[in-house]
């Protein structure tokens, strides 16, 4: 009897990142515990670590395997974890058929794209993420990258702005505080907002696409409008390009801010296209000397046209920064957020915990991320199957309407069965009457025209007001009680022989029960009707 061959544990390459600047690391040590658990072996390039203070023998600790050198990892891994696309000396060490995890940019690098399909590689580029799946926010690496990226922007920008963010009060005069203006409100740019704010300053934003107007009041900011009506919004969360209309409006508002503000702050990319030019030679030439640009479009082409990529310069006065390494400034905690994502995205890979990545290219996420498989190119992925629209449903059948609020079918009586009921009543008080003691008869029909009354309110309320209404007919039926009692035992009881002790104790009792019902009643009652307020 012929088995199916098991497959072998896949182990995980984690190599020191390349490229110029680039401080942060693909993996953790505490990911790579996680990832052991999942079935898989880890090995971590010696050095990975060092700029984001992760050491080798951290990740020895966690369990990893420390490889001497690129080209020792490269050939030992069967996955391979990066942060920067690899290079053409990287593409060179991997073996076939390897499998890629990294940000890839499939439209900026063609000549990468086909460099990987023949190393008949597979290869998930964690920017293609379809980012309007619920479920793929877990692995979204694009956002947490930007809200590090962002909050580093302000953070630049206070510490080449050379004074306070926040407004003060000080023995030597009123410091009034920054005034701050950000261009785009994606991950970035709330990411900014919500830092600047923090720190005190008067901070305005803006954005093509009007629904973030509330997220950015939440945040603190306060929202500029273009004076223009046209749609932002580009699909799968990003911007897409504007009219002209749009952009002449937007560029006479962005003139009006570039005088006002202290510091700018630019996050306007749209996929697959250099950075739209937001702040003009002219914008620059107008801010106050002292002023600061960040402009986080930089690597892009930048969002001003002065932006120099990589470096911070001075023009007309005013300092223009383009880093492009804003999270890699960050590395350590930029380091953990990517690598919880590339951990979950392990786990949607991996699902029977075996260390064996499956890529199935029937998983809408899956499917998104994968720009090459096996040495086959399959960027860009089809569009997301919509939802098959709900089944209209049949119509209701007609509800005959009930009365008052509700109770019973709501058809008035027949006109036999009202004279049967009328002739049964007739007979049991007449009965009542012919054979009760006199006393009792005068309470007989007090009770009965308040169970009457009683009945005739209650059942033409609202539901919604039943707690309410039984809360206040509790209480005044509790007086009715004191009255219904004084009337059955009168002040001369003791003298025809009554036991003015029982009554005296069954009074009080009374008392008690009818304070308690009666204040818990309108307490009750003012509780509902605040709630119905609201």
């Amino acid at each position: 009897m012929e088995t199916s061959p098991t497959l072998q544990p896949q182990r995980i390459g984690v190599p020191r990142e390349t490229f110029p600047g680039e401080k942060r690391v693909a993996t953790v040590p505490d990911v790579v515990e996680k990832l052991i658990k999942l079935g898989f072996a880890v090995t971590v390039e010696s050095g990975a670590g060092d700029a984001a203070n992760f050491s080798d023998d951290a990740y020895r600790a966690a369990g990893a395997q420390i490889a001497g050198d690129a080209a020792a990892l490269w050939a030992a891994s069967d996955i391979v974890f990066k942060v920067r696309p690899p290079s053409s000396e990287e593409v060179a060490l991997m073996r076939e058929g390897t499998t890629l995890i990294d940000f890839i940019w499939p439209a900026q690098n063609p000549d990468l794209m086909q460099q990987l399909a023949l190393k008949k590689a597979t290869v998930l580029a964690i920017d293609c993420l379809p980012r309007t799946l619920s479920r793929a926010q877990k692995m979204d690496a694009l956002t947490s990258t930007a809200g590090v990226s962002g909050y580093r922007a302000v953070i630049e920008a206070a510490n080449a702005f050379g004074r306070f963010f926040n407004g003060q009060i000080t023995a030597a005069g009123k410091v009034p505080p920054a005034k701050v203006f950000i261009a785009g409100a994606g991950v970035a740019g709330l990411a900014a907002i919500g830092t600047a704010a923090n720190l005190g300053a008067i901070v305005r934003a803006n954005d093509t696409r009007a629904e973030v107007a509330d997220q950015v009041k939440s945040l603190g900011g306060e929202f500029v409008k273009v004076d223009y009506e046209e749609e932002g919004s580009g699909g799968g969360g990003y911007a897409k390009v504007m009219s002209e209309g749009f952009q002449a409006a937007q560029r006479k508002m962005y003139a009006e801010q570039a005088k006002d503000a202290d510091i700018i702050i630019t996050t306007a990319l749209i996929p697959g296209k250099p950075a739209p030019k937001l702040i003009t030679a002219e914008m620059v030439q107008s801010m106050k000397p002292g002023s600061v640009i960040v402009d986080m479009a930089a690597e892009q082409g930048g969002n001003c046209e002065l932006t120099v990529s990589g470096e911070a310069v001075v023009r007309h006065g005013v300092t223009i920064i383009g880093y492009t390494d804003l999270a890699s400034r960050l590395a350590k905690q930029s380091s953990t957020l990517y690598a919880t994502n590339l951990l979950r995205l392990t786990e949607e890979l991996c699902k029977a915990k075996d260390g064996v990545a499956v890529v199935n290219m029937e998983d809408d996420a899956i499917r998104g991320l994968t720009v090459v498989k096996d040495g086959a190119i399959t960027w860009p992925a089809p569009p997301l199957k919509q939802a098959p629209a709900p089944a209209p449903k049949a119509a209701a059948p007609v509800v005959e309407k009930k009365s008052g609020h509700g109770h019973g079918t709501g058809a008035p009586m027949s006109a036999k069965t009202l004279t049967i009921v009328f002739a049964v009543m007739a007979v049991l008080f007449w009965a009542v009457g012919a054979y009760a003691p006199v006393a009792f008869l005068g309470h007989f029909t007090v009770f009965v025209l308040a169970c009457f009354i009683g009945y005739m309110v209650v059942w033409n309320v609202t539901p919604a007001l039943h707690t309410p209404l039984m809360s206040v007919t509790n209480a005044i039926s509790s007086i009715i009680a004191i009255g219904a009692l004084v009337q059955i035992a009168p002040p001369d009881a003791g003298v025809n022989g009554r036991p003015d002790g029982l009554i005296l104790w069954l009074a009080f009792a009374a008392l008690v029960l009818t304070a308690i019902n009666m204040f818990g009643g309108f307490a009750v009652t003012r509780r509902m009707l605040a709630m119905f307020r609201k």
